[in-house]
């Protein structure tokens, strides 16, 4: 298969006799290779379901420097392109898909979930690697500093055949494995560490029915993160089973057969049932974030440390032009986000220039820059795809800010004629985009202000726009009946067929460093409510439209996504 970046993986499969409308997905632990599962398979005996494995990039007969990948984004990606890919040439769907991972595996596959929100049946974490023992004191700070130094690198594996597992035969397997190598790239290691902080502390935004299973004797990764991730869950169906004498190759174990029996059990019980989705619609009022957001709002402003961040702040701001623009115009105007864009350190002295790059290299800065790269991608491919079937392209955008984004794409693409309408409620922000069209050139883009919340506003556009973008509003707003009230506008502008491109914030590192320091647009503290991938694709289905693609930066932080209207 061709995954994202046009490389191409290695998998095998095993199909029925008959064509199958159930799909089990199989990923391999670090180091190994596809063809570990084959005596996995063939004891799970599952006649009726059409099963796949891959070898992950770098792994097996896929190509790729061995353990390595430029960062565990990019697996997550390709997670996701095998998962289409099955769906896509096999037809079999997402819902009627149940994904088993092992390991780093683990950890990989549990951010796809949490990040894309695929509507799969079910999943099963086995021996998770959500915390490694590296059994060096501070290792992991190490490493980073090594990367800093030195790059990436390789760290050579510790753990023999005998360290996984108790029987003989299959340590004796593993060590004779042609297509098994010892090694991890440094960079692929901390990546792994950071995704798996991420998700034990975001495990909450997680609704898939999930099994894990767990080893009492695990030479290689720890049980407790396990447990915790697990106890985060909000699965309405999650069940865990520790194997208490068993070692971290829990497949291949000397009670392998229990193992499996447990698995094979899970899985027909999941897909015995008719799969249950529950609504997410009033996720503003209560569950997961809803509860992160009530702590952040009815919060006193924090404690010493956030004060002592916010007169540091406020003393920068005299200092770092973009500091001094988000203490004027506050951190989530497009003024500000522009000023992110440019990404052109500016200020008072030598020093207020460091300030302001030390200010724009922020993780979540370093996301919105990420954000907008997915975003011009995403509209120049709709551009084009607009193009080839003869369509006109007339673009909405409908709280542009300044709109740089949508006239880069444009500029980038002379060949597509082209019209872009950009609307904004700011006044300042409808003069800086007309500014910045004049910069272009542009003069088939239009600006003027409007309430991006105001449904019956849309109905005034001309022309009828074939692409409607919402990029970096919905976060803004708590409100889930306000987004459905802009999503309705959005649809009435749009002719079924058209295209939606939206942007959404599942995760946030500094989600209480911003609500307690920063202050937003109207002056007022800068707090969000985040929505999960799969409450915001719940509000854009309801307002009419199917979710076509996802694209995410590789700190899972900002997610686009291109939807069809239907109806």
């Amino acid at each position: 298969m061709q995954t994202w970046d046009g490389t191409e993986l290695f998998y095998r499969n095993w199909l029925p006799e008959r064509p199958a409308a159930k799909a089990l997905l199989l990923f391999h632990r670090g180091h190994e290779h596809s063809g570990r599962w084959q005596r996995v398979v063939e004891s799970l005996g599952l006649h009726d379901v059409a099963i796949f494995a891959w070898d992950a990039r770098g792994h097996g007969r896929s190509p790729g420097a061995r353990g390595a990948a430029e960062s565990i984004g990019h697996i997550i990606k390709d997670v996701d392109a095998f998962a289409r890919h099955i769906r896509e040439h096999y037809e079999i769907a997402a819902q009627d898909t149940i994904v088993l991972a092992h390991s780093l595996a683990a950890v990989t596959v549990g951010a796809w979930v949490h990040d894309y929100a695929p509507p799969i049946r079910a999943m099963i974490l086995a021996t998770s690697a959500f915390e490694v023992k590296l059994y060096v004191p501070f290792a992991m700070a190490a490493l980073r500093a090594r990367q800093k130094l030195f790059g990436s690198g390789y760290v050579k594996s510790f753990v023999k055949g005998r360290m996984l597992t108790h029987d003989q035969e299959e340590a004796a397997r593993y060590q004779a494995d042609p297509l098994i190598f010892r090694q991890i790239a440094v960079n692929v290691l901390l990546d792994l560490h950071d995704t798996a902080q991420r998700l034990m502390a975001d495990a909450g935004a997680i609704q898939t029915p999930t099994l894990m299973l767990g080893a009492g004797k695990d030479w290689v990764v720890t049980l407790k993160a396990q447990q915790k991730f697990f106890a985060g869950l909000s699965s309405p169906i999650k069940e865990m089973q520790v194997f208490e004498n068993a070692r971290h190759a829990i497949f291949h174990e000397q009670e392998k057969a229990e193992v499996v029996r447990r698995v094979r059990e899970f899985i027909l019980q999941r897909f015995s049932e008719v799969p249950a989705v529950a609504s997410l619609l009033d996720a503003d009022k209560s569950g997961h974030t809803w509860r992160e957001y009530e702590r952040l709002r009815n919060g006193n402003g924090g404690d010493a440390k956030f004060a002592v961040a916010r007169a540091g702040l406020r003393a920068a701001g005299r200092l770092s032009d973009g500091v001094k623009i988000g203490w004027r115009s506050g951190f989530d105007s497009g003024i500000s986000l522009d000023y992110v864009y440019q990404n052109e350190s500016r200020g008072a002295f030598g020093i207020g220039r460091l300030i302001d790059r030390s200010y724009l290299n922020s993780i979540g800065w370093r996301g919105i820059r990420q954000r907008k790269t997915n975003l011009e991608r995403a509209l120049r491919s709709v551009m084009q795809r607009l193009k080839a079937e003869g369509r006109p392209v007339h673009i909405l955008d409908v709280a542009s800010g300044a709109g740089r984004y949508v006239m880069e794409a444009m500029a980038a693409l002379p060949e597509v004629k082209a019209s872009a309408l950009l609307r904004d409620y700011k006044q300042e922000n409808v003069e800086a985009a007309g500014r910045l069209a004049e910069d272009f050139g542009l003069n088939q883009v239009s600006v003027e202000q409007g309430d991006a919340f105001a449904r019956e506003s849309f109905a005034a556009v001309s022309p009828r726009p074939t692409v409607a973008i919402v990029s970096g509003l919905y976060e803004l707003f708590p409100s889930n009946d306000m987004i459905l009230q802009s999503l309705g506008g959005v649809a009435d502008a749009i002719d079924p067929g058209g295209t939606l491109i939206y942007t959404n914030q599942p995760w946030h590192p500094q989600v209480e460093f911003i609500a307690r320091v920063l202050r937003n647009r109207e002056g007022e503290p800068w707090i969000m409510r985040r929505r999960t991938t799969a409450e915001m694709d719940q509000l854009v289905q309801a307002a009419g439209f199917e979710k076509l693609s996802m694209d995410v930066d590789q700190w899972g932080m900002f997610t686009v996504s291109v939807a069809r209207r239907i109806r």
